[in-house]
């Protein structure tokens, strides 16, 4: 089966040897954000007396088009952390016995199973609802390509395709506009060319013009994917000392937000200005910096400075992400955090006003946080 829970041999709080323990730590922290701490900050902001415009609270949601927001760093952060896992995984499976095409027909496998999962998150066996695009179903196709270029090519013309990509999709964007707004902006919503194909061949409802996780975008998700698996490369440099792979990890960083803030503000009228939606290029770039940048300091302080066992918490939530992030949409935590905790809510509002959400809060992250400990603990991980 293509997925499956099973066990990988760590207990709770065992450090296992070879392990890239700063991965799991990342991938916690990263989707802490998705299991419940954006909203913490923003009813903290709110306690404080902050309301939605408040520059924080606006870092914890998406901007309606253009606009850059800490949230919009989420899921490529995520794709980019499947990247940097992939050079270790084929190393393994060749060691093992696994011809380049049984690894090829696994990649394939593992994002047709995203995409399906994507399918049902978007609702289609809890009422029909058939939305082709997803979260899953980026992370899953863009992952795939990359990892199946991964298998053909060499890192020097890996680089160059992600070139080709970047600057094809900013030339196609620039040059063509949508056929059904041939006089808009070619960065509006009506006259993207992606966002005419998403209405093209996706099922969006009457009147949207565009999707969220827009078509083409997803090649240029491909190279966030590719980036991370160059990481992931950087790494494995078992020549290279600790401290030399993350100051060049530290330097690619850097290189990245030069790159990307050329792009969208060096090039006059043809600058492609940071867009999630559009997943521009400079988007690419600089969530590159973000990614490259938090993956430096993450490895250097617990893989290479060995700091690893503080970070249970979030190591606990990094081994089972996709878990959490399918289980919030079947399991009923609120309900389960107001059980235990809604007392203790509806107290703490009547001792301080807007004080009771934020009980709240806490008490759903501590909830999901206790299910994934408990499949920790029982050293049970999805595996897709």
């Amino acid at each position: 089966m293509p997925m499956t829970f099973q066990g990988n041999g760590e207990t709770g709080g065992t450090k296992r040897e070879g392990r890239l323990l700063s991965l799991d730590v990342l991938r916690g922290f990263d989707m802490l954000f998705i299991m419940g701490f954006a909203g913490l900050v923003t009813c903290v902001c709110q306690c404080l007396g902050y309301g939605a415009d408040f520059w924080l609270v606006r870092q914890m949601g998406h901007p309606d088009w253009f606009g850059f927001t800490h949230h919009d760093t989420i899921f490529p952060l995520f794709l980019f952390i499947a990247g940097v896992s992939f050079p270790f995984s084929f190393v393994r499976q060749v060691e093992r016995g696994a011809t380049p095409w049984q690894i090829r027909l696994r990649c394939v496998r593992r994002g047709l199973v995203l995409f399906a999962l994507g399918l049902a998150y978007g609702g289609l066996l809890r009422d029909g609802t058939l939305r082709l695009s997803s979260v899953l179903g980026r992370i899953g196709f863009a992952w795939m390509f990359a990892a199946l270029l991964f298998t053909w090519f060499r890192a020097r013309t890996r680089l160059a395709i992600a070139v080709l990509i970047l600057v094809g999709y900013w030339v196609l964007t620039f040059t063509v506009t949508a056929p059904d707004h041939p006089d808009a902006w070619c960065l509006s919503k009506e006259g993207n060319i992606s966002c005419w194909v998403d209405r093209m061949i996706l099922f969006l409802p009457k009147g949207r013009l565009y999707d969220n996780q827009s078509t083409l975008g997803l090649f240029p998700a491909i190279v966030t994917a590719l980036l991370g698996m160059f990481a992931g490369e950087i790494v494995r440099k078992r020549e290279w000392s600790g401290n030399r792979r993350a100051l060049v990890l530290a330097g690619a960083s850097v290189l990245c937000l030069l790159l990307g803030l050329l792009v969208a503000y060096g090039f006059g009228r043809w600058s492609f200005p940071i867009h999630k939606k559009l997943w521009s290029p400079s988007f690419v770039l600089v969530l590159g910096c973000y990614s490259y940048g938090l993956f430096a300091l993450f490895y250097w302080l617990i893989d290479v400075k060995g700091w690893w066992r503080r970070t249970l918490f979030f190591r606990v939530i990094g081994m089972n992400s996709i878990t959490i992030y399918l289980a919030q949409a079947v399991v009923p935590f609120t309900a389960v955090a107001g059980f235990f905790f809604g007392w203790l809510a509806m107290s703490a509002e009547t001792w301080v006003p807007g004080l009771g959400p934020l009980v709240g809060q806490i008490a759903y992250i501590g909830v999901c946080w206790g299910f994934l400990y408990f499949l920790y603990r029982k050293s049970t991980f999805l595996k897709v």
